[in-house]
Protein backbone atom coordinates (compact mmCIF):
# COMPACT_ATOMS: atom_id res chain seq x y z
CA UNK A 1 0.00 0.00 0.00
CA UNK A 2 1.07 3.34 -1.26
CA UNK A 3 -0.43 5.94 1.66
CA UNK A 4 0.17 10.07 1.07
CA UNK A 5 -1.51 12.47 3.31
CA UNK A 6 -2.25 15.61 1.66
CA UNK A 7 -2.54 18.80 3.72
CA UNK A 8 -4.03 17.08 6.89
CA UNK A 9 -5.15 19.77 9.31
CA UNK A 10 -7.23 18.82 12.59
CA UNK A 11 -8.04 21.37 15.11
CA UNK A 12 -10.30 21.43 18.51
CA UNK A 13 -12.02 24.76 18.86
CA UNK A 14 -9.04 26.97 18.60
CA UNK A 15 -6.11 24.90 18.87
CA UNK A 16 -4.81 23.09 15.91
CA UNK A 17 -3.23 19.53 16.44
CA UNK A 18 -2.47 19.41 13.24
CA UNK A 19 -1.33 21.58 10.52
CA UNK A 20 -1.38 20.82 6.83
CA UNK A 21 0.62 17.91 7.47
CA UNK A 22 2.00 16.18 3.99
CA UNK A 23 3.61 12.58 4.35
CA UNK A 24 3.95 9.79 2.42
CA UNK A 25 4.01 6.22 3.47
CA UNK A 26 6.03 3.54 0.61
CA UNK A 27 4.66 -0.01 0.02
CA UNK A 28 6.87 -2.12 2.52
CA UNK A 29 8.41 0.87 4.06
CA UNK A 30 8.68 2.03 8.14
CA UNK A 31 7.87 5.26 8.54
CA UNK A 32 9.14 6.31 11.69
CA UNK A 33 7.18 9.86 12.88
CA UNK A 34 9.27 11.84 15.53
CA UNK A 35 7.94 14.27 17.68
CA UNK A 36 7.54 15.43 21.57
CA UNK A 37 3.95 14.97 23.90
CA UNK A 38 1.76 16.95 22.46
CA UNK A 39 3.41 16.97 19.08
CA UNK A 40 0.54 15.78 17.62
CA UNK A 41 1.63 12.74 16.25
CA UNK A 42 -1.43 10.87 17.95
CA UNK A 43 -3.85 12.59 16.62
CA UNK A 44 -2.95 12.25 13.02
CA UNK A 45 -2.90 8.57 13.54
CA UNK A 46 -6.32 8.79 14.97
CA UNK A 47 -6.92 10.62 12.02
CA UNK A 48 -5.72 8.38 9.64
CA UNK A 49 -7.55 5.67 11.44
CA UNK A 50 -10.68 7.29 11.34
CA UNK A 51 -11.41 8.00 14.74
CA UNK A 52 -11.21 11.42 14.00
CA UNK A 53 -12.22 13.81 11.18
CA UNK A 54 -10.00 16.40 9.44
CA UNK A 55 -11.26 19.89 8.94
CA UNK A 56 -8.67 19.94 5.57
CA UNK A 57 -6.50 17.55 3.61
CA UNK A 58 -6.83 14.29 2.10
CA UNK A 59 -5.77 10.72 2.45
CA UNK A 60 -4.77 9.25 -0.71
CA UNK A 61 -4.46 4.96 -0.59
CA UNK A 62 -2.80 3.75 -3.90
CA UNK A 63 -3.22 6.99 -5.46
CA UNK A 64 -7.07 7.45 -4.95
CA UNK A 65 -8.23 10.19 -2.45
CA UNK A 66 -10.55 8.28 0.47
CA UNK A 67 -12.59 9.33 3.23
CA UNK A 68 -12.57 7.68 6.37
CA UNK A 69 -15.65 7.92 8.56
CA UNK A 70 -14.64 5.65 11.21
CA UNK A 71 -12.29 2.92 12.18
CA UNK A 72 -14.25 0.09 10.03
CA UNK A 73 -13.64 1.94 6.69
CA UNK A 74 -9.85 2.12 7.18
CA UNK A 75 -9.60 -1.52 7.67
CA UNK A 76 -11.52 -2.18 5.22
CA UNK A 77 -9.38 0.21 3.19
CA UNK A 78 -5.92 -2.17 4.69
CA UNK A 79 -5.51 -0.02 7.71
CA UNK A 80 -4.86 -1.69 10.88
CA UNK A 81 -3.58 0.33 14.48
CA UNK A 82 -2.04 -1.52 17.97
CA UNK A 83 -3.23 1.38 20.16
CA UNK A 84 -0.63 2.12 23.05
CA UNK A 85 -3.42 1.12 25.25
CA UNK A 86 -4.33 -2.15 24.05
CA UNK A 87 -7.70 -2.77 23.06
CA UNK A 88 -8.15 -6.06 24.17
CA UNK A 89 -11.02 -8.02 26.32
CA UNK A 90 -9.03 -9.43 28.92
CA UNK A 91 -11.45 -12.49 29.74
CA UNK A 92 -11.87 -13.61 26.12
CA UNK A 93 -9.23 -15.79 24.55
CA UNK A 94 -6.53 -15.19 22.32
CA UNK A 95 -8.95 -16.46 19.11
CA UNK A 96 -12.10 -15.16 20.49
CA UNK A 97 -9.96 -11.37 20.85
CA UNK A 98 -8.78 -12.08 17.21
CA UNK A 99 -12.13 -12.36 15.54
CA UNK A 100 -14.06 -10.04 17.36
CA UNK A 101 -16.41 -7.87 15.24
CA UNK A 102 -15.84 -10.17 12.55
CA UNK A 103 -16.50 -13.68 13.65
CA UNK A 104 -16.65 -16.34 11.21
CA UNK A 105 -19.97 -18.31 11.43
CA UNK A 106 -20.92 -21.85 10.73
CA UNK A 107 -24.41 -23.18 11.00
CA UNK A 108 -25.38 -19.92 12.81
CA UNK A 109 -22.98 -20.27 15.28
CA UNK A 110 -19.41 -18.49 15.70
CA UNK A 111 -16.93 -21.04 14.41
CA UNK A 112 -14.01 -20.97 17.26
CA UNK A 113 -12.03 -23.52 14.75
CA UNK A 114 -11.71 -21.33 11.88
CA UNK A 115 -10.85 -18.39 14.59
CA UNK A 116 -7.91 -20.98 16.14
CA UNK A 117 -6.96 -21.47 12.49
CA UNK A 118 -6.58 -18.06 11.81
CA UNK A 119 -4.79 -17.02 15.07
CA UNK A 120 -2.05 -19.79 14.04
CA UNK A 121 -1.73 -18.71 10.44
CA UNK A 122 -1.53 -15.27 11.15
CA UNK A 123 1.24 -16.27 13.80
CA UNK A 124 3.29 -19.01 11.66
CA UNK A 125 3.58 -16.09 9.01
CA UNK A 126 5.44 -13.66 11.29
CA UNK A 127 7.28 -16.72 13.03
CA UNK A 128 5.70 -16.94 16.50
CA UNK A 129 3.22 -19.08 18.18
CA UNK A 130 0.08 -18.00 20.11
CA UNK A 131 -2.16 -20.37 22.03
CA UNK A 132 -5.39 -19.59 20.37
CA UNK A 133 -6.85 -20.76 23.91
CA UNK A 134 -5.14 -18.60 26.17
CA UNK A 135 -7.01 -16.14 28.01
CA UNK A 136 -5.37 -12.75 26.68
CA UNK A 137 -5.61 -11.51 31.29
CA UNK A 138 -2.97 -14.80 31.79
CA UNK A 139 -0.33 -13.79 29.09
CA UNK A 140 2.77 -11.31 29.35
CA UNK A 141 2.36 -7.84 28.11
CA UNK A 142 4.72 -8.42 25.11
CA UNK A 143 2.27 -11.48 23.83
CA UNK A 144 -0.81 -9.37 24.49
CA UNK A 145 1.30 -7.15 22.09
CA UNK A 146 1.53 -9.66 19.34
CA UNK A 147 -2.04 -10.30 19.46
CA UNK A 148 -3.12 -7.04 18.74
CA UNK A 149 -0.72 -7.39 15.65
CA UNK A 150 -2.17 -10.78 14.72
CA UNK A 151 -5.83 -9.38 15.13
CA UNK A 152 -4.47 -6.20 12.46
CA UNK A 153 -2.92 -8.79 10.26
CA UNK A 154 -5.57 -11.27 10.22
CA UNK A 155 -8.04 -8.60 8.66
CA UNK A 156 -5.75 -8.03 5.49
CA UNK A 157 -3.79 -5.05 7.03
CA UNK A 158 -1.04 -3.48 4.24
CA UNK A 159 0.14 -0.64 6.31
CA UNK A 160 0.00 -1.28 10.02
CA UNK A 161 0.07 1.52 12.59
CA UNK A 162 2.05 1.00 16.22
CA UNK A 163 1.55 4.05 18.07
CA UNK A 164 3.72 3.92 21.03
CA UNK A 165 4.11 0.41 21.06
CA UNK A 166 7.04 -0.29 23.34
CA UNK A 167 5.84 1.60 26.27
CA UNK A 168 4.95 -1.47 28.42
CA UNK A 169 7.47 -3.78 27.36
CA UNK A 170 10.92 -4.89 28.44
CA UNK A 171 14.15 -4.52 26.50
CA UNK A 172 14.16 -8.04 25.43
CA UNK A 173 10.40 -7.68 24.24
CA UNK A 174 11.42 -4.82 22.53
CA UNK A 175 14.13 -6.65 20.53
CA UNK A 176 11.99 -8.81 19.91
CA UNK A 177 8.95 -6.40 18.67
CA UNK A 178 11.36 -4.71 16.16
CA UNK A 179 12.48 -8.26 14.20
CA UNK A 180 8.91 -8.51 13.92
CA UNK A 181 8.40 -5.14 12.15
CA UNK A 182 11.74 -6.46 10.08
CA UNK A 183 9.87 -9.43 9.17
CA UNK A 184 6.45 -7.90 8.49
CA UNK A 185 8.07 -4.76 6.18
CA UNK A 186 10.14 -7.58 3.93
CA UNK A 187 6.81 -9.23 3.61
CA UNK A 188 5.64 -6.32 2.22
CA UNK A 189 3.64 -4.60 4.81
CA UNK A 190 4.10 -0.78 5.52
CA UNK A 191 4.35 0.35 9.32
CA UNK A 192 4.25 3.44 10.70
CA UNK A 193 5.94 3.79 14.15
CA UNK A 194 4.91 6.10 16.28
CA UNK A 195 7.31 6.74 19.33
CA UNK A 196 9.64 9.30 21.04
CA UNK A 197 11.97 7.07 22.20
CA UNK A 198 15.25 7.80 19.58
CA UNK A 199 17.48 4.64 20.38
CA UNK A 200 14.46 2.62 18.71
CA UNK A 201 13.74 5.14 15.39
CA UNK A 202 17.62 4.37 14.24
CA UNK A 203 17.46 0.84 14.88
CA UNK A 204 13.97 0.35 12.48
CA UNK A 205 13.08 2.93 10.40
CA UNK A 206 13.43 3.24 6.76
CA UNK A 207 12.77 6.87 6.98
CA UNK A 208 11.83 9.23 9.63
CA UNK A 209 9.45 12.35 9.65
CA UNK A 210 10.08 15.26 12.48
CA UNK A 211 6.49 16.54 13.72
CA UNK A 212 7.34 19.59 15.83
CA UNK A 213 3.75 21.98 17.35
CA UNK A 214 1.64 19.92 14.97
CA UNK A 215 3.74 20.82 11.67
CA UNK A 216 6.08 18.38 9.94
CA UNK A 217 9.27 20.20 10.37
CA UNK A 218 11.35 17.87 8.72
CA UNK A 219 12.84 14.18 8.00
CA UNK A 220 15.77 12.68 8.84
CA UNK A 221 17.65 9.52 8.27
CA UNK A 222 18.32 6.34 10.59
CA UNK A 223 21.83 7.35 10.60
CA UNK A 224 21.52 10.27 11.83
CA UNK A 225 22.64 10.28 15.63
CA UNK A 226 19.95 10.19 18.95
CA UNK A 227 21.11 13.91 19.20
CA UNK A 228 20.93 15.02 16.04
CA UNK A 229 17.07 13.65 16.45
CA UNK A 230 16.65 15.29 19.14
CA UNK A 231 17.90 18.97 18.19
CA UNK A 232 15.13 18.49 15.77
CA UNK A 233 12.21 17.17 17.95
CA UNK A 234 12.56 20.42 19.99
CA UNK A 235 13.87 23.11 17.71
CA UNK A 236 17.50 23.68 19.42
CA UNK A 237 20.58 21.53 20.64
CA UNK A 238 20.14 19.03 23.34
CA UNK A 239 22.24 17.48 25.55
CA UNK A 240 20.91 13.62 26.24
CA UNK A 241 23.45 12.95 28.42
CA UNK A 242 23.25 13.69 32.11
CA UNK A 243 25.94 15.38 33.93
CA UNK A 244 26.86 14.56 37.54
CA UNK A 245 29.80 13.71 39.65
CA UNK A 246 30.02 10.47 41.65
CA UNK A 247 27.69 10.40 44.40
CA UNK A 248 29.03 10.01 47.86
CA UNK A 249 26.10 8.35 49.90
CA UNK A 250 25.58 9.70 53.37
CA UNK A 251 23.31 8.42 56.33
CA UNK A 252 20.64 6.08 54.99
CA UNK A 253 17.05 9.14 54.91
CA UNK A 254 14.93 6.12 54.38
CA UNK A 255 14.71 2.29 55.69
CA UNK A 256 12.09 0.28 54.13
CA UNK A 257 11.90 -3.36 55.89
CA UNK A 258 9.75 -6.38 54.55
CA UNK A 259 7.11 -4.03 53.17
CA UNK A 260 3.98 -5.66 52.09
CA UNK A 261 0.76 -4.26 50.34
CA UNK A 262 -1.98 -6.01 49.66
CA UNK A 263 -4.99 -4.87 47.23
CA UNK A 264 -8.56 -4.78 47.23
CA UNK A 265 -8.67 -8.65 46.58
CA UNK A 266 -5.94 -9.32 49.43
CA UNK A 267 -3.09 -10.16 46.99
CA UNK A 268 0.18 -8.73 47.55
CA UNK A 269 1.14 -5.87 45.43
CA UNK A 270 4.67 -5.18 47.20
CA UNK A 271 5.57 -8.48 48.53
CA UNK A 272 8.13 -8.13 51.55
CA UNK A 273 10.48 -5.55 49.85
CA UNK A 274 13.09 -4.49 51.95
CA UNK A 275 15.51 -1.52 50.78
CA UNK A 276 18.33 1.77 52.30
CA UNK A 277 18.15 4.90 50.51
CA UNK A 278 20.95 7.44 51.91
CA UNK A 279 21.54 10.63 51.31
CA UNK A 280 23.29 11.92 48.55
CA UNK A 281 22.40 8.70 46.20
CA UNK A 282 19.79 8.36 43.68
CA UNK A 283 17.61 5.15 43.57
CA UNK A 284 16.32 4.25 40.49
CA UNK A 285 13.22 1.80 40.34
CA UNK A 286 12.75 0.13 37.53
CA UNK A 287 10.13 -2.09 36.06
CA UNK A 288 7.33 -2.98 34.03
CA UNK A 289 4.67 -0.84 34.58
CA UNK A 290 2.56 -2.90 37.22
CA UNK A 291 5.05 -4.64 38.96
CA UNK A 292 4.47 -3.12 42.33
CA UNK A 293 6.59 0.10 41.83
CA UNK A 294 3.92 2.38 41.77
CA UNK A 295 2.34 0.79 45.19
CA UNK A 296 5.35 1.18 46.96
CA UNK A 297 6.25 4.79 46.31
CA UNK A 298 2.40 5.21 47.65
CA UNK A 299 3.24 3.58 50.45
CA UNK A 300 5.97 5.31 51.47
CA UNK A 301 4.04 8.86 50.62
CA UNK A 302 1.29 7.60 53.09
CA UNK A 303 -1.49 6.62 50.02
CA UNK A 304 -1.58 3.06 51.04
CA UNK A 305 -1.55 0.89 54.15
CA UNK A 306 1.21 -1.62 54.68
CA UNK A 307 0.06 -5.00 55.37
CA UNK A 308 3.09 -5.69 56.85
CA UNK A 309 6.99 -4.39 57.47
CA UNK A 310 7.98 -0.55 58.26
CA UNK A 311 9.21 2.57 57.00
CA UNK A 312 11.52 4.86 58.53
CA UNK A 313 12.68 8.25 57.67
CA UNK A 314 15.69 9.85 59.25
CA UNK A 315 14.98 6.71 61.77
CA UNK A 316 11.64 7.70 62.42
CA UNK A 317 8.71 4.73 62.03
CA UNK A 318 5.91 6.78 59.92
CA UNK A 319 3.41 4.42 61.21
CA UNK A 320 0.39 6.29 61.72
CA UNK A 321 2.02 9.69 60.20
CA UNK A 322 -0.42 10.93 57.24
CA UNK A 323 0.57 12.10 54.00
CA UNK A 324 0.76 16.36 55.55
CA UNK A 325 2.77 14.97 58.19
CA UNK A 326 5.64 13.19 55.86
CA UNK A 327 5.60 16.19 53.52
CA UNK A 328 6.41 18.51 56.40
CA UNK A 329 9.13 16.32 57.57
CA UNK A 330 10.39 16.84 54.43
CA UNK A 331 9.33 14.11 51.81
CA UNK A 332 8.41 15.26 48.25
CA UNK A 333 6.43 13.53 46.01
CA UNK A 334 5.77 13.63 41.99
CA UNK A 335 2.90 11.55 41.59
CA UNK A 336 2.86 9.10 38.65
CA UNK A 337 -0.62 10.44 37.20
CA UNK A 338 -0.51 13.64 37.58
CA UNK A 339 -3.94 14.50 36.43
CA UNK A 340 -5.28 12.57 39.43
CA UNK A 341 -3.09 13.24 42.29
CA UNK A 342 -0.62 15.98 40.86
CA UNK A 343 -2.16 18.84 40.41
CA UNK A 344 -6.16 20.20 40.69
CA UNK A 345 -7.15 21.00 36.90
CA UNK A 346 -9.51 23.95 37.80
CA UNK A 347 -7.19 25.98 40.08
CA UNK A 348 -4.72 27.88 38.59
CA UNK A 349 -1.00 27.55 38.35
CA UNK A 350 -0.89 30.00 41.41
CA UNK A 351 -2.52 28.08 43.69
CA UNK A 352 -1.29 24.57 42.34
CA UNK A 353 2.31 25.59 43.19
CA UNK A 354 1.34 25.40 46.54
CA UNK A 355 -1.42 23.02 47.55
CA UNK A 356 0.74 21.33 50.10
CA UNK A 357 2.24 24.42 51.57
CA UNK A 358 -0.99 27.00 52.62
CA UNK A 359 -0.43 26.67 56.32
CA UNK A 360 2.35 28.45 56.92
CA UNK A 361 4.42 31.22 55.59
CA UNK A 362 5.41 32.73 53.80
CA UNK A 363 2.76 31.08 51.78
CA UNK A 364 -0.15 32.47 54.89
CA UNK A 365 0.25 34.93 57.15
CA UNK A 366 -2.44 35.75 60.00
CA UNK A 367 -4.67 32.72 58.65
CA UNK A 368 -4.60 34.08 55.75
CA UNK A 369 -2.64 33.36 51.75
CA UNK A 370 -0.11 36.21 51.05
CA UNK A 371 -1.11 36.55 47.44
CA UNK A 372 1.58 38.82 46.80
CA UNK A 373 3.83 36.14 47.73
CA UNK A 374 2.01 33.38 45.89
CA UNK A 375 1.89 35.44 42.66
CA UNK A 376 5.68 35.99 43.16
CA UNK A 377 6.41 32.46 43.19
CA UNK A 378 4.44 31.40 40.63
CA UNK A 379 6.00 34.36 37.97
CA UNK A 380 9.57 32.75 39.20
CA UNK A 381 8.72 29.08 38.69
CA UNK A 382 6.99 29.22 35.58
CA UNK A 383 10.48 31.27 34.15
CA UNK A 384 12.48 28.62 35.96
CA UNK A 385 10.73 25.13 34.89
CA UNK A 386 9.88 27.01 31.19
CA UNK A 387 6.02 26.26 32.04
CA UNK A 388 4.31 26.93 28.62
CA UNK A 389 1.13 29.44 29.51
CA UNK A 390 0.09 33.05 28.91
CA UNK A 391 -0.55 33.76 32.45
CA UNK A 392 -0.07 32.45 36.23
CA UNK A 393 -3.88 32.62 36.22
CA UNK A 394 -4.51 30.50 34.02
CA UNK A 395 -6.27 26.80 34.81
CA UNK A 396 -3.60 23.96 35.34
CA UNK A 397 -6.20 22.25 33.59
CA UNK A 398 -5.87 23.65 30.29
CA UNK A 399 -2.56 23.47 29.88
CA UNK A 400 -0.91 20.46 27.78
CA UNK A 401 0.22 17.18 30.12
CA UNK A 402 3.68 18.08 29.92
CA UNK A 403 3.43 21.45 31.27
CA UNK A 404 1.73 20.43 33.94
CA UNK A 405 4.30 17.95 34.56
CA UNK A 406 6.33 20.74 35.41
CA UNK A 407 4.34 22.73 38.15
CA UNK A 408 4.40 19.53 39.72
CA UNK A 409 7.69 19.11 39.62
CA UNK A 410 8.25 23.16 40.11
CA UNK A 411 6.12 22.65 43.07
CA UNK A 412 7.69 19.83 44.84
CA UNK A 413 11.29 20.64 44.45
CA UNK A 414 10.82 23.89 45.22
CA UNK A 415 11.62 23.49 49.08
CA UNK A 416 14.36 21.93 51.15
CA UNK A 417 14.07 18.25 51.04
CA UNK A 418 15.36 15.23 52.92
CA UNK A 419 13.59 12.97 50.79
CA UNK A 420 12.53 13.05 46.86
CA UNK A 421 10.39 9.91 45.42
CA UNK A 422 9.39 10.79 41.83
CA UNK A 423 7.20 8.82 39.83
CA UNK A 424 7.71 8.99 35.96
CA UNK A 425 9.18 12.27 36.55
CA UNK A 426 9.55 12.89 33.16
CA UNK A 427 6.26 11.57 31.64
CA UNK A 428 4.76 13.39 28.68
CA UNK A 429 7.27 15.71 29.28
CA UNK A 430 9.66 17.17 26.29
CA UNK A 431 12.96 16.36 25.36
CA UNK A 432 14.81 19.94 26.13
CA UNK A 433 12.56 19.99 29.55
CA UNK A 434 14.09 16.65 30.22
CA UNK A 435 17.29 17.68 30.01
CA UNK A 436 16.52 20.28 32.78
CA UNK A 437 14.48 18.55 34.80
CA UNK A 438 17.53 15.48 35.19
CA UNK A 439 19.63 18.31 36.09
CA UNK A 440 17.37 19.32 39.04
CA UNK A 441 16.95 16.52 40.57
CA UNK A 442 20.76 15.25 40.16
CA UNK A 443 21.02 18.88 41.92
CA UNK A 444 19.02 17.80 44.92
CA UNK A 445 21.17 14.74 45.44
CA UNK A 446 24.43 17.18 45.33
CA UNK A 447 22.44 18.87 48.05
CA UNK A 448 22.38 15.89 50.27
CA UNK A 449 18.32 14.79 49.44
CA UNK A 450 17.77 11.08 49.39
CA UNK A 451 16.28 10.08 46.02
CA UNK A 452 14.10 7.63 44.93
CA UNK A 453 13.29 7.20 41.14
CA UNK A 454 10.37 5.48 39.53
CA UNK A 455 10.84 5.00 35.97
CA UNK A 456 9.66 2.40 33.48
CA UNK A 457 12.11 4.10 30.90
CA UNK A 458 15.45 2.40 31.17
CA UNK A 459 17.67 5.61 29.42
CA UNK A 460 15.80 7.56 32.26
CA UNK A 461 17.29 4.66 35.09
CA UNK A 462 20.45 4.75 33.49
CA UNK A 463 20.58 8.46 33.36
CA UNK A 464 19.73 8.86 37.36
CA UNK A 465 20.16 5.95 39.12
CA UNK A 466 23.23 5.65 41.43
CA UNK A 467 21.96 2.12 42.43
CA UNK A 468 18.96 0.53 40.51
CA UNK A 469 16.56 -1.46 42.11
CA UNK A 470 14.33 -3.50 39.75
CA UNK A 471 11.08 -4.85 40.68
CA UNK A 472 8.91 -7.55 39.40
CA UNK A 473 5.60 -9.22 40.39
CA UNK A 474 5.56 -6.53 43.37
CA UNK A 475 9.27 -8.52 44.58
CA UNK A 476 12.07 -6.74 44.53
CA UNK A 477 14.76 -9.29 42.35
CA UNK A 478 17.98 -7.17 43.45
CA UNK A 479 19.88 -3.59 43.50
CA UNK A 480 22.67 -3.48 41.39
CA UNK A 481 25.29 -0.77 40.25
CA UNK A 482 24.09 2.04 38.19
CA UNK A 483 26.56 0.74 35.63
CA UNK A 484 24.29 -2.35 35.39
CA UNK A 485 24.01 -3.13 31.51
CA UNK A 486 20.68 -2.82 29.59
CA UNK A 487 20.35 -7.00 28.78
CA UNK A 488 20.88 -7.34 32.72
CA UNK A 489 18.15 -4.85 33.67
CA UNK A 490 15.95 -6.38 30.99
CA UNK A 491 16.14 -9.92 31.95
CA UNK A 492 15.77 -8.84 35.52
CA UNK A 493 12.69 -7.25 34.79
CA UNK A 494 11.23 -10.59 33.98
CA UNK A 495 12.05 -12.01 37.36
CA UNK A 496 15.90 -13.43 37.02
CA UNK A 497 18.54 -12.32 39.84
CA UNK A 498 20.93 -10.46 38.86
CA UNK A 499 23.79 -13.24 38.59
CA UNK A 500 21.74 -15.29 36.13
CA UNK A 501 20.89 -12.00 34.56
CA UNK A 502 24.95 -11.30 34.10
CA UNK A 503 25.83 -14.95 33.19
CA UNK A 504 22.44 -15.37 30.51
CA UNK A 505 23.39 -11.91 28.94
CA UNK A 506 27.34 -12.69 28.47
CA UNK A 507 26.30 -16.18 27.08
CA UNK A 508 23.69 -13.65 24.68
CA UNK A 509 26.47 -11.43 23.96
CA UNK A 510 28.53 -14.15 22.95
CA UNK A 511 26.45 -15.96 20.68
CA UNK A 512 25.81 -12.18 19.18
CA UNK A 513 29.97 -11.49 18.55
CA UNK A 514 29.87 -14.57 16.95
CA UNK A 515 27.22 -13.48 14.31
CA UNK A 516 28.52 -10.28 13.70
CA UNK A 517 32.41 -12.18 12.91
CA UNK A 518 30.31 -14.34 10.49
CA UNK A 519 28.27 -11.30 9.13
CA UNK A 520 31.71 -9.00 8.75
CA UNK A 521 33.79 -12.09 7.25
CA UNK A 522 30.24 -12.46 4.51
CA UNK A 523 30.72 -8.65 3.90
CA UNK A 524 34.15 -8.73 3.20
CA UNK A 525 33.57 -11.67 0.79
CA UNK A 526 30.85 -9.72 -1.20
CA UNK A 527 33.67 -6.95 -2.03
CA UNK A 528 31.96 -4.38 0.43
CA UNK A 529 34.25 -2.71 2.59
CA UNK A 530 33.37 0.81 2.76
CA UNK A 531 30.08 0.58 4.87
CA UNK A 532 29.64 -0.78 8.36
CA UNK A 533 28.87 -4.54 8.85
CA UNK A 534 25.18 -3.81 10.24
CA UNK A 535 25.15 -0.95 7.00
CA UNK A 536 25.61 -3.74 4.82
CA UNK A 537 23.54 -6.52 6.48
CA UNK A 538 20.40 -4.33 5.66
CA UNK A 539 21.75 -3.87 2.21
CA UNK A 540 21.43 -7.88 1.96
CA UNK A 541 18.17 -8.58 3.42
Amino acid sequence: MRLELRGITKRFGSFTANDRIDMVVEPGEIHAILGENGAGKSTLMNTLYGLYTPEEGEIVVDGEPTVFEGPGDAMRAGIGMVHQHFMLVPVFTVAENVVLGQEPVGKGLIDLKRAREIVRETSRMLGFEIDPDALVEDLPVGVQQRVEIVKALSRNAQLLILDEPTAVLTPQETDELIEIMGRLRDAGTSILFITHKLREIRAVADTITIIRLGKVVGTASPQATETELASLMVGRSVSLGVARSEATPGEAVLEVAGLTVRDSHGVPVVDDVTLTVASGEILAVAGVQGNGQTELAEAILGLQKPAAGSILLHGTPLEGKGVRERLDAGLAYVPEDRSTDGVVGEFSIVENLVLDRTGAAPVSRGGALDMRYLRRNATERVAEFDVRTTSVDRAVGTLSGGNQQKVVLARELSRPLSLLVASQPTRGVDVGSIEFLHDRIVSERDKGAAVVIVSTELDEVLALGDRIAVMCGGQLVGIVPGGESRDVLGLMMTGIGPEEARERAAEHHTVLGEADLEAEAAVVDDGVTDAPASDARQEKR
